[in-house]
């Protein structure tokens, strides 16, 4: 840090300067002034951490100099040097909120103090700054997690409930609101994007939201984020909620067409996008977004587009999705039934909506949409168990590989099946780690040294479990109840005091947690077939 002496007599500064131990206070650099306007100049030159000005000095007084730092260097810490034990001085001292003001002739002890004390008082205050700029990029980072998971699950047909929905999108700071006409643009990178490393591409993704969110300023509140299926997404709504900005699709084209451009000139890459009819935002957003990658999938197989919109072609993204794919929705869903683990009741499911459509002539489009309907619910429990749709398969989302697929009812079926097999792996794998952990907890409890005082309640609790279904999940993986493996542990507990120690009945049963002695020495007898007593007279054999 640096040091500004000033002094209308410069042997004061000098005498400082030569006498005080600076470096050892961490100060780089010291400088002089012979008056407060000299110091106003070196403080817009030169970074100053710390001021030590004399009250008393011709045409600008110490006290100014201070009141002008105040106001224009808020960062800066004053101490004030005077040879006149004014009381006045010291009020005014206080009032501009003075680091310390010391009295001449200065003691180099008193003088070093005082520095150290405002130099200390710096480096707590940048400690802070800090931490408080480190929990502002933590917290942004947090909601940018938190933003693409909901995103996520409101894509993959996940129905929230409307008042948690809008206490989720102020929490994170989303600026849409449920029940508002919405407009979607899915957005592809240009081939100059999509050949950079998974980094750099999240970067660009990034900047396109913020250049989105430049141009649609003026207009719309947008909401951008990484849809589940590898892609760009952008929500918009108007920010007045009378205006309807997509009543005249001309105007926003020309948005659409900018931010287009300036992602070009800014990023030197292209983009194509897709933007939907207006909808009612949530209800519709789910089959609006699998219906726009129907129409992406379409897009990649004729002429490519930088620009498209819904009513351009035949409303596409309104058409409703075929009748078939409907039976995956049906009570009970395969969503609902991926959710609750039913797993050989999903794999009917799945059978029997293929075995209806065996008749029936199927086009490519129609099997596109069957394979949006299966995969989107495939994705949502595997990004809800926190794994990437290429944990599932490695083709990921590829567009080749997707045309293979949906060559044929029968190859789709096939992958379905295919699919929801891996699923189950991953699933049950996650659950039998999970379930071991806990396990691990449980017993670890039971036998620390204080294991003795826990019951089920109270280790259920700890886990964040319901009683019943922790006994249930330890039953099932010990072979053990929790309840006797608590028992058992207390009981091996006592036969190690009553052999190795000389403590009393009574203490051992405090110890294990119990209040009467009478009932430790009946379980203990209903473990070992006698009671403690007998079992130290037996001498512990």
């Amino acid at each position: 840090m640096n040091i500004l002496l000033v002094d209308d007599e410069s042997y004061v500064t000098e005498s400082l300067y030569q006498t005080i131990p600076w470096r050892e206070l961490d100060i780089e650099e010291v400088y002089q002034a012979s008056s407060a306007l000299e110091a106003i100049d070196l403080l817009e030159e030169e970074d100053i951490d710390v001021v030590v000005t004399d009250v008393r000095m011709p045409v600008m007084t110490g006290l100014e100099l201070m009141e002008t730092i105040t106001e224009r260097w808020t960062h800066i810490r004053c101490i004030l040097l005077t040879g006149y034990s004014d009381f006045e001085y010291a009020k005014q001292a206080i009032r501009l909120q003075a680091s310390d003001y010391i009295l001449k002739p200065v003691d180099d002890d008193e003088f070093i103090r005082s520095v150290s004390s405002a130099l200390a008082s710096i480096k707590e205050e940048r400690k802070e700054l800090g931490q408080y700029h480190q929990l502002m990029y933590s917290r942004k980072s947090d909601l940018g997690i938190l933003r693409n998971s909901l995103m996520h699950d409101l894509l993959l047909g996940r129905e929230i409930p409307r008042p948690s929905l809008e206490h989720k999108l102020h929490e994170y700071e989303i600026p849409l609101r449920t029940d508002r006409r919405t407009v979607m643009l899915l957005i592809q990178l240009g081939q100059k994007f999509t050949r950079m490393d998974e980094h750099s591409v999240s970067l660009m993704e990034y900047a396109i939201g913020n250049i989105a969110e430049e141009v649609f300023a003026e207009l719309l509140h947008v909401w951008s984020s990484k849809t589940p299926h590898n892609g760009l997404i952008l929500l918009a709504q108007s920010k007045v909620e009378e205006m309807n900005p997509f009543a005249d699709s001309r105007a926003l084209k020309q948005y659409v067409i900018q931010f287009q451009q300036d992602v070009d000139s800014y990023l030197k890459g292209s983009i194509s996008v897709l933007v939907s009819a207006s909808f009612d935002f949530p209800k519709e957003l789910a089959s609006v977004y699998r219906s726009g990658l129907s129409s992406l999938y379409l897009w990649r197989n004729g002429d490519h587009e930088a620009i498209r919109f819904a009513e351009d072609h035949d409303g596409r993204l309104r058409e409703p999705v075929w009748d078939v794919t409907q039976a995956f929705a049906k009570p009970p869903s395969l969503l609902h039934l991926l959710e609750t683990r039913q797993w050989d009741a999903a794999r009917d499911k799945i059978e029997q909506v293929f075995a209806e459509i065996e008749t029936a002539f199927i086009g490519q489009t129609a099997l596109y949409e069957m394979f949006l309907s299966v995969a989107n619910a495939f994705m949502y429990l595997a990004h809800k168990q926190g794994h990437y749709v290429h944990q599932l398969d490695q083709a990921g989302w590829d567009p080749l590989y997707i045309q293979q697929v949906v060559q044929s009812a029968a190859k789709l079926r096939s992958w379905s099946l295919d699919m929801l097999n891996k699923l189950h792996d991953i699933s049950s794998e996650q659950e039998t780690t999970s379930k071991s952990h806990i396990i691990k907890q449980v017993q670890e409890m039971v036998t620390a040294d204080s294991g003795h005082d826990l019951s089920v309640k109270t280790i259920a609790d700890r886990v964040f479990l319901h009683p019943v279904y922790l006994s249930k999940i330890y039953k099932s993986e010990t072979g053990e109840g929790l309840g006797d493996y608590i028992i058992r542990k207390r009981m091996e507990r006592a036969l190690y005091l009553l052999k190795h120690t000389n403590k009393k009945i009574y203490e051992i049963t405090a110890e294990l947690g119990y209040q009467n002695p009478q009932y430790f020495s009946k379980m203990f007898r209903k473990h070992y077939g006698m009671t403690p007593n007998e079992y130290r007279d037996q001498g512990c054999c």
